[in-house]
């Protein structure tokens, strides 16, 4: 039985860190936006994002997650700053490398409804006001973004990327957040218990941990 593996390829604010900690509580191991202090076996990585692990082993080693050994799991792999403007979860050569030297992988894409995800990206510090419309993100060009139903238009067009590509596949599956049944669908899939479910930062409000 291959390893179980965890790719989310999911857009920010879109539920991922309730994910990391839904999987942390099942017992995964979870890189989650970058390695941090404690995090994996290699210390020269700690501090780093995984966009640029990601890209890094992809171009110099073929395998992206080369250096990801430790983790179960990888979560929120894009970043957006001044410095780079990377987005594996919408590169399909990047992602079919990852598929093609872990064939147990499972790819996961979580979901919300794209009004609400582009207010909450508008609200979240400097993400939708300045970083995306500022950048070059893939769907998203330079000077697109200001207005709110850009922001949208391209959290569609990514859904229904990822929809073509893993068209007809049994290693993918999405579940929007809101959806009531999606820790029993998410468990099923990934054949794991999945103890926790709740919901991860929003404002200051704690997660609330739910019986399993």
């Amino acid at each position: 039985m291959s390893r179980l593996r965890v790719i989310n390829l999911a857009l920010p604010k879109t539920g991922t860190t309730t994910l990391t900690d839904a999987l942390r509580h099942a017992g995964l191991t979870v890189a989650d936006w970058k390695i941090r202090n404690g995090q994996g076996d290699q210390p020269d990585l700690v501090g780093k994002h995984l966009g640029k692990i990601l890209y890094y082993d992809y171009f110099n080693h073929g395998d992206p997650l080369a250096r990801l050994d430790a983790f179960d799991a990888i979560n929120e792999m894009s970043m957006v700053n001044k410095e780079a403007s990377l987005w594996p979860q919408t590169d399909w050569g990047l992602l079919s490398a990852i598929q093609k030297h872990h064939p147990g992988v499972k790819f996961v894409m979580t979901t919300r409804d794209p009004a609400k995800t582009a207010d909450s990206m508008k609200r979240w510090n400097s993400l939708g006001k300045t970083r995306l419309p500022n950048a070059d993100v893939p769907g998203l060009p330079r000077g697109f973004g200001k207005r709110t139903k850009h922001i949208e238009q391209w959290l569609e067009s990514h859904y229904s990327f990822c929809r073509q590509v893993f068209a007809g596949r049994d290693n993918f599956m999405e579940y929007d957040i809101e959806d009531d049944t999606a820790q029993a669908r998410l468990s099923a899939y990934l054949g794991i218990d999945l103890p926790w479910w709740g919901q991860s930062n929003v404002g200051k409000t704690p997660a609330v941990s739910e019986a399993g």
